[in-house]
């Protein structure tokens, strides 16, 4: 299948012949009359010349700018004979420019300043088709920019036939962001074709808000079963349902190659979810997945936890708010006491009480292959019994972190039970005249200054030095990585000792002249 924005006749041109363009000038031709123009192609075909120099803006094409190329009926609106005639020497910004001017819209200047740049970002820049196709001409040549931001510009189907035109001549572009773009069933299929065809160097595509319904389902199914080039697809905030669950289930069962999606803000339901755990059994490739807000249920959640019993790749799973209580949590357990891969379970906003999430920390517990990190049920008031089994099975895996919610009957009691794990630490350094840097150092064993958020955990409960609770590692853990990186990164305390050490040589020297 062929996708191409505003397609001419036979009879017709693409206008955006950089030669031609001068010539409509001259004769005064409209640039923006293409439907009176078409007409007069149409009553006379005395001069072909003439007719190639009258179409619309809005027809033109993206690469081929030369009307012999279109005439003799390419394949595709991207070939051209002789590129190097077809182009005149004009590329980049001066390239992006004419297409402007013929497209009759006011150049972007931050896209003019970032075209040798490999990230651009031109969210809500109020594109529209035409400024985006214009973008679009720009980039077929470009080699520079590898990750493009063009979410919320009303780019419409008609923008995402053109980008998708473009990828197929682009050999730069690896991230590409087109969300909340109303692209529709028209822009759904154009860029299903383009991953079908495995034409493009995407390895992460955004699609979120996109109003893409159960009817694109089958597009990005069939896309993906052969699709062996994205990694991460986002899918989010769409018309998914329960059809289009089943048929990402089949996907699923098939590629080799998606790392990441995410499906979060769909309608996939109890049986579109049943669908996807059936392809997650076989799947060997998916890292991440995203199914919050759809509403699975505890039909739902015995799907996952039976695909989580055979399949050895998933590490991250987030299925909050879907109306999950305990009976779903226990169903999901059947997976997690075999699991020995998933590593991350988001279950917020459940309607769980204390014995669902008893349940998933007994299915820890009782799991020898466990990897599991972090646990998210922060919605969950918990009870003391629930605590003392927490502490228990942190002793047993020390980089768990359990996210709940308040324990009951601890309001009442002094909340300064744990003191600041910082000061404590600080206070034992002082006590065995230590810095902080070489307490840090004595704990990463790859000397890298950088910790994994879970060996850090495990590091510190392992240590005998410093008695530090889960609570109070819990806290350390927050104030060194504030913005859940997943990484504690001490590096900044190197500059701290380098600026001390001076201030000692300084000192002793200056005990040296005394004495």
């Amino acid at each position: 299948m062929e996708f191409q924005s505003d397609r001419v006749s036979s009879t017709e041109c693409h206008p955006l012949e950089l030669e031609g363009a001068e010539e409509k000038k001259r004769m005064n031709v409209p640039l923006a009359g293409g439907d009176m123009e078409n007409k007069r192609e149409k009553n006379t075909d005395q001069n072909e010349e003439m007719s190639n120099t009258s179409a619309s803006p809005d027809s033109v094409s993206l690469a081929d700018v030369s009307a012999e190329t279109a005439t003799q009926g390419s394949d595709t609106d991207l070939e051209v004979e002789d590129p190097k005639k077809a182009f005149a020497g004009i590329m980049g910004a001066e390239l992006y420019l004419e297409a402007c001017r013929l497209m009759e819209v006011v150049p972007v200047s931050h896209f003019i300043q970032n075209l040798a740049k490999p990230y651009v970002n031109l969210n809500h820049h109020g594109l529209g088709p035409k400024g985006v196709k214009a973008i679009a001409i720009a980039l077929v040549s470009n080699g520079t920019i590898t990750h493009l931001e063009l979410e919320d510009n009303c780019i419409l189907a008609e923008g995402a036939i053109d980008i998708a035109e473009m990828l197929r001549e682009n050999s730069s572009l690896q991230e590409l962001n087109i969300s909340n773009n109303h692209l529709d069933t028209a822009g759904a299929e154009a860029i299903a074709s383009l991953l079908l065809d495995n034409m493009s160097y995407l390895h992460t595509l955004q699609l979120s808000g996109n109003n893409f319904g159960e009817e694109t389902a089958p597009y990005f199914a069939e896309a993906l079963m052969g699709n062996y080039k994205v990694k991460e697809l986002d899918l989010s905030h769409n018309e998914f349902s329960e059809k289009g669950g089943q048929l990402l289930g089949q996907m699923l069962a098939r590629n080799t190659t998606l790392e990441i999606l995410d499906l979060s803000w769909n309608h996939l339901s109890r049986k579109g979810t049943v669908g996807l755990g059936t392809g997650l059994r076989g799947n060997g490739a998916l890292k991440i997945l995203s199914l919050s807000w759809n509403g699975i249920g505890n039909e739902g959640a015995l799907a996952l936890g039976e695909a989580l019993k055979v399949n050895n790749v998933l590490v991250h799973l987030d299925i909050s708010n879907n109306q999950i209580n305990n009976e779903g949590a226990k169903n999901l357990c059947r997976g997690l006491e075999v699991n020995g891969k998933l590593k991350i379970l988001k279950m917020a906003n459940n309607p769980l009480t204390v014995e669902g999430a008893t349940a998933l920390l007994t299915s820890v517990r009782k799991n020898h292959n466990c990897m599991m990190e972090e646990i998210n049920i922060s919605n969950v008031l918990v009870n003391e019994t629930f605590i003392k089994l927490l502490d228990l099975v942190c002793q047993m895996r020390p980089e768990l972190d359990v996210i709940h919610g308040e324990v009951e009957g601890c309001i009442t009691k002094i909340p300064n039970q744990h003191p600041n794990p910082m000061k404590v630490i600080q206070k034992y350094l002082k006590e065995h005249n230590l810095q902080l840097w070489d307490f840090f150092r004595n704990i990463d064993k790859d000397g890298n200054m950088k910790i994994p958020v879970a060996a850090f955990r495990r590091a510190m409960m392992q240590q005998q030095s410093i008695p530090l609770d889960r609570v109070q590692i819990g806290e350390l853990v927050r104030q060194l990585d504030r913005h859940r990186t997943g990484i504690v990164d001490y590096s900044h305390l190197k500059e701290q000792k380098l600026a001390q050490e001076p201030v000692k040589g300084e000192i002793k020297q200056e005990e040296k002249e005394k004495s």
